[in-house]
């Protein structure tokens, strides 16, 4: 059975996108573990609603990559692997750098306008929580304001479709790389923490300084999965 997370029920009309959401944060917090098997009929009663959604739910979640479908035992976890990390970081790599060389070529022109400025503003102070949870070591409050800086981010470029796909990619990660970061008792000092740095390289409009703050995060981040992957 999955985590105890889930025990009330949803009752919005929304219950596809809710249960997705609280299932993929069940993942993110360890409490549906790799390769952890469960049914639709298991879902619904622990949410209280009916298979329908639920299924769909699980469903949206196997297409992202999150689930794995078994047409006879139900779902399970996916269980990713270092070499998993290593293409995700390269997939990353080459969407931020879409995004940086789109700044070097005037692609935040607007910058400068009051709404672009107070945008850049409130991305910064999400990056100072997610460095503030990072020098802490509190894993689970660093993913959701780490989620939410690079969703905000990426956000201020205008392409929805960006948007979403790094958003996606970088959910895929942390769930990749918690299997692994929730083994070791005490992480201050071991989780990134540029987000701050990485805003002001942007608002300065200096893509070559914003491109060696992300290239040195992808590094310090696949040594220490590839590290703990190995024992």
């Amino acid at each position: 059975m999955p985590g105890s997370g889930g025990n009330g029920a949803v009752t919005r009309s929304t219950l596809r996108q809710q249960i997705a959401d609280a299932l993929r944060d069940e993942v993110l917090a360890g409490r549906l573990q790799p390769g952890q098997e469960f049914t639709v009929k298991e879902i619904a009663e622990q949410y209280g609603v009916s298979a329908t959604p639920v299924r769909e739910a699980l469903v949206d979640l196997s297409a992202q990559g999150l689930l794995e479908a078994d047409q006879h035992r139900g779902f399970r976890v996916h269980e990713y692997s270092a070499a998993d990390y290593r293409g995700m970081i390269e997939a990353r790599s080459l969407v931020t750098d879409g995004m940086f060389t789109s700044l070097a070529k005037g692609g935040m022109r607007q910058i400068d306008d009051p709404r672009a400025v107070a945008a850049l503003a409130a991305v910064r102070r999400r990056g100072e929580e997610a460095q503030r949870a990072a020098a802490a070591g509190d894993l689970n409050i660093l993913i959701g304001y780490d989620l939410r800086f690079w969703r905000e981010l990426s956000g201020l470029f205008g392409n929805p479709y960006l948007a979403d796909f790094l958003h996606r990619l970088r959910v895929q990660s942390w769930v990749c790389a918690v299997q692994h970061l929730r083994r070791v008792d005490d992480l201050k000092g071991h989780l990134w923490s540029g987000h701050t740095e990485l805003v002001d390289a942007l608002a300065q409009r200096d893509p070559a300084a914003a491109h060696a703050i992300v290239t040195e995060y992808n590094a310090h981040s696949l040594a220490l999965i590839e590290r703990l992957a190995a024992g």
